[in-house]
């Protein structure tokens, strides 16, 4: 088991992406539990990027509940008709906040917080398991290569969920 990441720290985002997803496969390959899974991954974002904060939320019941995070302390329940991660989930679409002050409905759980992008988590079935959470203390600070990096992950934490279910 791998217990670093391996990545080039001045190069750009996605060379950074590049370089971390075939660690990330393996890091998680293999590996049923699902919070080890979430973990490690938000601590492979949080080593390589540096993000303010960077988590999952789960479905639980009629809300979104804290998973695994790396960063400062949480909301611990998100509504989904609330915030960005509830706007996520219910569109079932990445949602890219270059400004969160100015996202209707943001929910404030850190004041640091300056930008925000939010990935959902697909079980086989269409259904969505989650989110994945990235924030950052700069404005503007995510785009499509971040969309397209941090979907890839997903799709690696995807394809362990199917791999699961079909064992």
């Amino acid at each position: 088991m791998a217990e670093t990441i391996n990545f080039t720290p001045s190069a750009d985002r996605k060379t950074i992406y590049d370089e971390i997803l075939p660690q990330t496969a393996a890091l998680i390959a293999g590996e049923t539990d699902l919070i080890a899974n979430l973990a490690n991954i938000a601590g492979v974002l949080r080593q390589a990027f540096g993000f303010f904060w960077v988590g999952f939320y789960l479905r639980k019941e009629d809300q979104l509940v804290l998973g695994p995070f790396q960063g400062p302390i949480a909301c611990t329940r998100i509504d989904f008709d609330k915030g960005v991660c509830g706007h996520a989930f219910t569109t079932k679409q990445t949602v890219i906040v270059p400004n969160v002050n100015e996202f209707p409905g943001h929910i404030a759980c850190a004041s640091e917080s300056k930008s925000e992008i939010v990935v959902p988590v697909f079980v086989a079935d269409g259904t969505v398991l989650g989110v994945l959470d990235v924030d950052s203390e700069k404005i503007g600070d995510f785009s499509e290569i971040d969309a397209n990096g941090l979907g890839q992950i997903v799709k690696l934490l995807e394809g362990t969920l199917r791999a699961e279910k079909s064992s």
